[in-house]
């Protein structure tokens, strides 16, 4: 069963300089990512794993939190510490946090 981790927990850790995974498909990623997040579309997730690392924890991020489960519990199965992010991208809008646009992670 997937680890979860609240928005006001998630936001703490991102501060401290959390690994983010957003798993959103290109096109959603460019229109707004967490600072810092590292696209891997759950399409080809599989192929999109160079910059995961084993080493510390992945939070893994959606939109509203739906996909990010599914992905997180792969990525648990493939050996990876991985955790979902509950409310997604729309949960940090909400709470007032800036996106960046484009398609880097910085």
């Amino acid at each position: 069963m997937t680890q979860t981790i609240t928005m006001p927990s998630f936001l703490a850790r991102h501060a401290d300089g959390a690994f983010v995974l957003d798993v959103r498909e290109p096109a959603e990623y460019v229109g707004g990512h967490v600072p810092g997040a590292v696209l891997a579309p759950m399409s080809r997730i599989t192929s999109s794993l160079g910059p995961v690392p084993k080493d510390r924890t992945v939070h893994v991020i959606c939109q509203s939190g739906n996909r990010s489960r599914s992905m997180a519990d792969l990525l648990v199965a493939l050996g990876y510490e991985a955790v979902s992010v509950d409310g997604g991208t729309s949960a940090w809008v909400a709470a007032g946090r800036p996106v960046v646009m484009g398609a880097h992670a910085a």
